[in-house]
């Protein structure tokens, strides 16, 4: 990846630049193109603001704004499309930026100053965002400033042109002699004109993620956020813009999706000239940010897609850029191990005999990695249970009387031709107030002074803002991943903040997480992490940056876990869930569901594998788990590559996968509830190349891509609730 000295190098004079035909500047008219999208904006020469012109299909000229009348108390800024909206002046919509200023007023108004395109991305220094090389994105650097406040922006676009993609940031410098605080930031600000739009917003909770709501965008604010420190179970931070009449396949598009872990807020906001502002960012109750005089604020960085073919279209862009342009992995687009994890069929009741034992049945199964979950860890406050012990992440000696090295080489060594590969889970952003840790350093905690300290799960948030807690964490981790071949780290994160002390904090302390993980990512590159906040709690672009897969939620009840993938797919790809199957009945739900339609629903993600103990299942149950591991092997291929596409009918939900080459496609067809009435609709596949013929293995015939796309499949069910199928295609 170029720095930003090499890009800017790249920079030619007169705006004539490498991918020009990307970003082009007539004077300060400016042009971003997609295959499929344009934006364009321009900066008024008046005021020096920067106006919103166009972000849909490709549009080639800059047109006349719709004419308002200016009268009244809305003139001026209040009937203006903008690009980087401030608050105090005569603009009376939500702001991109809000600044309080040394001498206390929080009026800005910056004006265009400057402008350079360069070929490639500039990283943003101690942030998660996209990246790509010349050919694969192009940048154009707008510079404002406020001659007032002796403040500067510097706005920054970046397009993706094959993902029809949108990045955007912007920094704010300090150049004055005292202090600012930035109230409020979204990365990523436009109006829209006065069209109607929905907006489709993730929503959920613990065990019950990534549901879907749609709301028509009217008069006011259409806006949801999270305050909890993280992203957050209850919200993600994506949103999607639709036309009325938009389908799954068919209609306008838009998807904006914030490269951040922390508090965040979005926000379409309709004003009374129908005009429809669209807002990413920080969520201003966790801002107020001291910015010094000669610094800078960056702001976290935003994406946006535009699909003029359905919401399907918008997010396999969103997955094809973040696994090819964010996701920095070595395993991002590698096949990932069948695991076993110990959790859900041991809990904290674990020795050095008994998991070697479990993980002695899993390789006798054909799992490929063994995962040791909760409870290894703790010596004066020895982990037993979830009220003891974490901060303190020596091996238990009562568990383990040697330390973790001889048990993991036991382990690993049960099977010498092909050896089962070990995985360990942490927490390491956590303490226990019953540990050594905590008694040591009770400061090292996030807390509000002397109010109380609220525990969640018996626990409390270690402030990672801290340098000293950072240092503390990533030596700690690095000691345990020294000790012993540690092949997988599945990193949790089980609670949300309380009691921050300042508003900003929020954003130290993920800014420090960040260099955490960074640390320890390019540090151990060849070990596979997942990401975990009691499940989908922290499934974000910021976290997808440093590591490939995320584990999707503690609920692994099948039929709920099919809803939850197909919401979360909405924005992230598939191969970067972590899915398992788990025993029955279903420790949640209470739901008995077969083999065969767990082990589906799960098949569906990057990483597949066991939540349960062999010992525990079915005589019937084990015979069938060699095919199943046989099946999973053969179609995580096409899930880590493949591109998805979302089909079928509420009772009959379905999954496609196509191959990038198109040889291929692999369908998981579902049947949650029998009816006798009426029929099951046929499921019409998409991605297949209309005059190519594909053999299918549901009944053994061949047909024309057109005909499985427009006649579609009858899958044949039986009758009977949760039934399942896979189907595969082959191009002939």
């Amino acid at each position: 990846m170029l720095g930003v000295k090499g890009l800017y190098a790249l920079t030619l004079l007169a705006g004539v630049v490498v991918g020009q035909d990307a970003i082009t500047a007539a004077g300060t008219n400016f042009t971003l193109t997609g295959d499929g999208m344009s934006y364009l904006f321009h900066v008024d020469p008046n005021s020096g603001d920067l106006i919103s012109d166009h972000f849909g299909g490709p549009a080639t000229d800059f047109t006349p704004p719709a004419y308002i009348l200016p009268w009244g108390w809305h003139d001026d800024l209040s009937n203006t499309r903008r690009e980087f909206p401030d608050i105090g002046r005569s603009d009376p919509r939500l702001p991109a930026i809000h600044i309080e200023h040394a001498a206390g007023n929080t009026v800005s108004a910056f004006r265009y100053q400057s402008h350079e395109i360069v070929a490639g991305k500039p990283s943003l220094p101690g942030l998660p965002a996209t990246y790509g090389e010349a050919g694969d994105v192009t940048t154009i650097i707008v510079q404002l400033y406020d001659n007032v406040s002796d403040v500067s922006a510097a706005l920054s676009y970046s397009i993706f042109p094959a993902y029809n993609a949108i990045a955007r940031s912007f920094s704010i410098t300090n150049n004055g002699t005292r202090n600012i605080t930035i109230d409020r930031a979204a990365s990523f600000s436009t109006d829209f004109p006065n069209v109607e739009l929905d907006m489709i917003e993730p929503y959920g909770d613990w065990a019950h993620e990534f549901q879907t709501v749609k709301r028509k965008v009217d008069y006011g604010e259409t806006t949801f956020r999270s305050s909890e420190g993280y992203t957050s179970h209850t919200h993600n931070p994506f949103f999607a813009l639709v036309s009325p009449t938009t389908t799954e396949s068919t209609g306008e598009a838009w998807g904006f999706s914030l490269v951040w872990t922390g508090s965040f807020l979005a926000t379409a906001q309709r004003f009374s000239n129908g005009y429809v502002r669209v807002l990413m960012g920080l969520n201003p109750l966790h801002a107020k940010i001291p910015i010094p005089p000669g610094e800078s604020f960056q702001s976290p960085e935003a994406v946006g897609i535009y699909s003029s073919q359905g919401i399907g279209d918008m997010s396999r862009s969103f997955h094809s850029l973040y696994r090819n342009h964010l996701s920095r992995s070595k395993y991002t687009h590698q096949t990932r191990p069948i695991l076993l994890n110990s959790w859900e069929g041991l809990g904290f009741d674990i020795n050095q005999t008994s998991l070697v034992n479990l993980a002695n049945e899993a390789e006798e199964l054909g799992i490929q990695l063994f995962v040791n979950d909760d409870g290894w860890f703790g010596v004066e406050y020895p982990r037993d249970n979830d009220t003891m012990g974490l901060g303190d992440w020596t091996p238990n000696p009562s568990k383990f009387p040697n330390g973790l090295q001889p048990y993991v080489e036991q382990v690993t060594t049960l099977n010498t031709s092909t050896p089962l590969q070990f995985g360990l889970w942490i927490e390491p952003e956590m303490v226990n107030p019953n540990s050594t840790l905590y008694h040591q350093h009770p400061d090292w905690v996030l807390h509000a002074r002397n109010h109380q300290r609220t525990l969640t799960r018996n626990q409390l948030v270690l402030n990672v803002g801290l340098p000293e807690v950072q240092d503390f964490i990533i030596s700690t981790v690095s000691q345990i991943l020294d000790s012993a071949h540690i092949q997988y780290v599945k990193w949790d994160n089980n609670r949300g903040m309380h009691e921050l002390a300042r508003p900003a904090d929020d954003y130290t302390y993920i800014l420090g997480l960040y260099r955490v993980i960074n640390n320890l990512t390019t540090r151990y590159p060849d070990i596979l992490w997942e990401g975990c906040a009691s499940g989908g709690g922290r499934i974000d672009p910021g976290l997808l940056h440093y590591w490939p897969q995320s584990w999707t939620s503690d609920n692994t009840d099948a039929a709920d876990r099919l809803t939850i993938q197909m919401g979360t797919s909405l924005v992230y790809p598939l191969s970067a869930l972590g899915c398992h199957i788990s025993a029955v009945p279903n420790s949640l739900t209470g739901r008995t569901t077969s083999i065969t339609y767990r082990a589906h629903v799960a098949m569906m993600c990057g990483s597949f594998g066991l939540e349960l103990n062999p010992s525990e299942l079915d005589p019937s149950e084990i015979d069938l788990i060699p095919g199943i591991i046989a099946e999973a092997k053969r179609i995580n291929p096409i899930v880590i590559s493949g591109a998805l596409y979302r089909l079928g009918a509420t009772e009959w939900p379905a999954v496609q996968f196509v191959s990038r080459d198109g040889s291929q496609s692999v369908l998981f067809a579902f049947q949650q509830r029998y009816r006798v009435k009426p029929a099951p609709p046929p499921v019409r596949l998409r991605g297949l190349d209309p005059l190519a013929r594909y053999w299918n293995g549901l009944d053994n015939q061949t047909y024309s891509g057109s005909t499985y796309m427009n006649g579609g499949l009858n899958v044949g069910w039986e009758r009977a609730d949760y039934q399942s199928r896979v189907v595969w295609l082959e191009k002939v």
